[in-house]
């Protein structure tokens, strides 16, 4: 699969960081989406199809382990990256079942978001 078929969505309710990421993963030429609360997340599902989400931990109503395990209820296939903030942040077990796994959780700030390239890369072959 190429960059230009791999579907992303970044969930972040930080607007900069929101934007920072997707502008950067559209100019790596990936399909990006982009909500900034679990509402719009639902909203773009019922329209589109995605191969992978870059979700943040702290979002307004849910958090990020809640929010992947509903999107995971609903689409199976889709693949998770975590990216947060939260400097203690530890994998829950019921998001290591799914198949996510260290080094697939980021901490921001990202000094070379390369890293998320090659990751989102990993997880959708």
């Amino acid at each position: 699969m190429t960059e230009s078929s791999i579907r992303v969505m970044v969930v972040d309710d930080e607007e900069m960081v929101r934007l920072s990421l997707t502008d950067f993963l559209e100019d790596e030429g990936f399909i990006v989406y982009s909500a900034s609360k679990d509402t719009e997340v639902m909203e773009i599902l019922e329209e589109s199809s995605v191969d992978v989400a870059i979700i943040d931990m702290r979002l307004p109503g849910v958090d990020g382990n809640a929010l992947i395990q509903k999107v995971n209820d609903i689409r199976p296939e889709m693949k998770f990256l975590i990216h947060t903030g939260t400097t203690d942040y530890s994998l829950p077990i019921s998001l290591k079942d799914m198949g996510i796994k260290r080094e697939h959780v980021f901490k921001k700030p990202l000094m070379d978001m390369n890293i998320i390239v090659d990751a989102i890369k990993s997880v959708v072959v």
